[in-house]
């Protein structure tokens, strides 16, 4: 038998429930009812979106056939009407009436949106709670503002949890969520977190905050709010299960970012060295607003990727004199005092893999670009005793590098006098992407190897031209593993596990690949 509700079990139920719900959703019962058995298998707390169904009523009686067959499992009824940003189209009275059948179905919880509950009688409130704990829900599709006066209208209606789910615009939002929660979830049973893809640090972060429970979706494609994430990336990921107040906080910013490897690569890395640590994506639209989320959070660690790499420098209270010479900043550190320093990995990135398959030291290099990335490998390889040659577009950049650096430029038309070189370096970001094109030609690639710091897609224009002519290529997914795990040293002070970050990258780009095939052959068959 499902668990039954009585007026006690609401009080004690915030005690109880798992940390992460699973959203469900399904055409028609039948197929809801069999994703919740799949999700059940990893999860015990599951939410019923009725709205998304054709006829939500339909779903009561294989609902109590799941309830009673998985007694342990606790289950949350959802039906939101339209104007809550729910799919349900029918009256206030028609959707508390299809809430009471879920709740005698066995569900212990059912949401009610604000909006719904101010137009309901305080009576059927109030019946309908006999049945469920009530969670009285809030939804801002457009900001995260005002939710002192939010929470205080919603107080008005009694109810045994108050849900405001808000849309993060900025990366301040988060903060402005997660302050509130410490500030309120003393006195309230709060859920509180925000929508969008700059909202992924109050999903994984607003629990510790104060908030009883967050959501995820049951599988990718399937998520019931702008940037949900699927429940087993917040547990083996984000491991949100175990973060507690002394966790510290480490991030990758830039814009965009949402293709970022690096939450996966820097998560297992933590996970495998046993570090009370996180790392999340942050998708910063300014600098500003980036660093008003470092300082405030706090976040002891940060990864800084495009286009922040040399404008973040003049809000960093030092750097390294490699890190000053490059002009460009892609590790941070908060230390104790607050105080923020800088660091560049990215010539680790490049010079360890290449040190692991040759002799660097008079090792003749072509490093093509002039950007943040070419400056890395230039000095790196010139500190390692290389001979430099820098190739860019504009023949200015590559000049002043070559100055900055005591390398050599070149020109395109002066390619051919070099009967080859040790490594050639694609700094350039000319093949990213769906980009079919290459910054050289077929009979421009004359080395033993060709280093293609581009590691999406994993196999570019230039890698392939590279192989026919027999040249070793070496991806950039080793790049990207390299100058993380010199990251992971410098904000733990442990070894990185190298080898693992390294396995759970190519997995990821392997997915990422697959997925992208399936979408291509889906659309085509559309």
């Amino acid at each position: 038998m499902a668990i039954a509700i009585n007026n006690t079990f609401p009080r004690l139920l915030p005690l109880r429930l798992p940390k992460v719900c699973v959203a469900v959703t399904g055409s028609d019962a039948t197929e809801l009812v069999d994703k919740a058995e799949a999700a059940v298998r990893d999860s015990g707390f599951l939410e019923f979106r009725l709205d998304y169904l054709s006829r939500p009523a339909s779903a009561a009686s294989k609902i109590k056939n799941f309830t009673e067959l998985h007694p342990q499992v606790f289950s949350v009824a959802t039906c939101r009407r339209k104007a809550g940003g729910g799919r349900f189209q029918g009256s206030v009275a028609a959707q508390l009436q299809i809430l009471s059948r879920a709740a005698n179905s066995g569900c212990q919880l059912v949401d009610v949106e604000l909006e719904t509950a101010e137009r309901a009688k305080p009576a059927a409130l109030q019946k309908l709670r006999t049945r469920a704990a009530l969670i009285l829900s809030y939804h801002d599709f457009r900001s995260s503002k005002k939710l002192e006066g939010i929470l205080e209208r919603m107080a008005r209606v009694p109810a045994d949890f108050y849900k405001i789910v808000t849309t993060a615009t900025t990366l301040s939002d988060n903060v402005t969520m997660m302050k509130f929660l410490e500030q309120h979830s003393d006195r309230h049973s709060l859920i509180g977190l925000c929508m969008g893809e700059q909202g992924i640090i109050s999903r994984v972060l607003g629990l510790r905050a104060g908030s009883v429970f967050t959501f995820a979706s049951a599988n990718p494609g399937e998520e019931t709010g702008p940037g949900q994430v699927t429940a087993q990336e917040l547990r083996s990921t984000y491991r949100i299960e175990n973060l507690d107040a002394a966790t510290r906080v480490y991030g990758v910013a830039g814009d965009p970012i949402a293709h970022s490897l690096s939450p996966i690569i820097m998560n297992t890395a933590l996970r495998r060295e046993n570090v009370n640590g996180v790392y999340v994506a942050l998708h910063a639209k300014s600098l500003a607003d980036l660093m008003a989320c470092v300082r405030e959070i706090p976040i002891h660690g940060l990864s800084i990727t495009m286009p922040y790499k040399e404008a973040i420098l003049e809000h960093l209270d030092n750097t390294d004199s490699h890190t000053a010479q490059i002009g460009a900043c892609n590790t941070v550190v908060r230390a104790q005092d607050g105080k923020l320093y800088g660091f560049n990995t990215d010539t680790s990135g490049i010079v360890r893999p290449l040190e692991q398959r040759l002799s660097l030291p008079a090792a003749k290099v072509l490093v093509l670009g002039a950007g943040g990335a070419a400056r890395a490998a230039v000095f790196g390889l010139k500190e390692r005793g290389s001979e430099v040659y820098i190739l860019n577009r504009t023949l200015a950049a590559s000049q002043k590098l070559a100055r900055a650096a005591r390398a050599r430029f070149i020109k395109r038309a002066d390619l051919k006098k070099f009967t080859s070189f040790d490594v050639i370096v694609n700094a350039t970001s000319v093949g990213m992407g769906n980009s079919k094109d290459a910054p050289l030609s077929d009979n421009e690639i004359n080395a033993r190897f060709l280093f293609e710091m581009i590691y999406d897609p994993p196999e570019t224009r230039l890698i392939q031209m590279a192989r026919a002519r027999g040249v070793e290529v070496i991806p950039g997914i080793e790049m990207l593993v390299q100058q993380a795990a010199r990251q992971f040293e410098i904000w733990t002070g442990k070894p990185a596990p190298l080898d693992e970050m390294l396995r759970v990258a190519r997995l990821a780009m392997q997915e990422r690949t697959a997925r992208k095939a399936w979408a291509k052959a889906a659309g085509k068959k559309k």
